[in-house]
């Protein structure tokens, strides 16, 4: 289950991040608005803790814009304000939850489980694209009768390009998805695992390909890659 947490403290996120992961969660974080807006935008999340004070877009910015644009991503927001009329303004935004920093962990939990529980729906636990199909479950890659099984990063990734066909995403975004932050070591890491994806998907014999836009991106296209950077 896949989980967003943006806050400008850094040092929470990590907190945050090794919290929920220990307690089975996929963690990927943002450290201002701006990238919680497009990330948020981008993946698909069974809930976004997010902070109300942050900078390039407010908390409260970021989600009224992605209400504004159909997510209906449940939400927990973040702030240190006390105040009513704070809360009632961060709950007309479209929030489902608020809690107050400092936070105890346990109740982080347990609004987050509750919250993720009351919106629940169905989601298909298979993408399909081309002759491709990536199972969720199992992270299986299959094309037809024969199928690979992917690590995680790789899984996470094709997830990704799966899930927006045709669309060229830049490396930092990429990174920040699959790894969630941005260093030389994580750009290098993203290369090597698009490496391995191409090998196999070539092991696969898929027409699906990881085209790469020179000086922009990659993106999943059906054909031949435009380029081999």
């Amino acid at each position: 289950m896949r989980i967003l947490f943006a806050d400008d403290d850094r040092e929470l996120c990590r907190a945050a991040q090794t919290l929920l992961e220990h307690e089975g969660y996929t963690v990927e974080t943002a450290y201002n608005g701006a990238d919680a807006l497009e990330l948020a935008e981008t993946g698909e999340y069974a809930g976004i803790i997010l902070d109300w004070m942050m900078p390039e877009m407010s908390g409260i910015q970021v989600l009224t814009e992605l209400r504004r644009n159909g997510v209906t991503t449940p939400c927990l927001m973040l702030t240190a304000r006390t105040e009513v009329e704070d809360r009632v303004a961060g709950l007309d935004s479209g929030a489902d939850d608020y809690l107050s920093k400092p936070f105890n962990t346990a109740e982080l939990l347990a609004r987050l489980r509750a919250m993720v529980r009351r919106h629940e729906v169905y989601a298909p636990e298979a993408i399909r694209f081309g002759d491709l199909t990536l199972d969720k479950g199992t992270m299986d890659l299959h094309c037809r009768s024969t199928s690979v099984r992917l690590g995680n990063k790789s899984f996470r990734l094709m997830e990704m390009l799966m899930e927006n066909p045709h669309r060229v995403f830049t490396i930092d975004q990429l990174i920040n998805r699959v790894w969630g932050w941005d260093n030389e070591t994580e750009m290098n890491l993203l290369w090597v695992t698009i490496s391995q994806l191409r090998k196999k998907l070539s092991e696969l014999g898929t027409a699906v390909v990881i085209s790469a836009v020179r000086g922009v991106g990659y993106s999943l296209e059906e054909g031949q890659p435009a380029d081999d950077a």
